[in-house]
């Protein structure tokens, strides 16, 4: 069994496995995008810490999933990146 199947397969047996898989992704897909628009827009760390007067580490330990930023201080990167976070509904309404 493959990690894709593995993952298949809680979410269709364990509800709170299924919740914490789907939190996970939302997370990784989040900062994916920040390291992704971050390369493109040729920052490096420290460059987008001195334009969020954040830390250089504070970036480091968000972009490697070591902490969960607060939600003022992504929005603070995202805005710097030109990035939006959007909310929609999960039941796609």
């Amino acid at each position: 069994m493959n990690w894709t199947e593995y993952k298949k397969q809680i979410k269709q047996t364990d509800p709170l496995g299924k919740q914490l898989l789907d939190e996970a992704e939302a997370e990784a897909e989040i900062i994916s995008a920040m390291i992704r628009r971050r390369a493109d827009l040729g920052l490096s760390q420290r460059d987008l810490a001195e334009l969020c007067d954040i830390p250089q580490s504070s970036v480091a330990r968000i972009e490697s999933n070591k902490i969960t930023p607060r939600l003022d201080t992504l929005l603070k990167i995202f805005c710097q990146l030109g990035l939006k976070l959007q909310v929609t509904s999960m039941s796609g309404e």
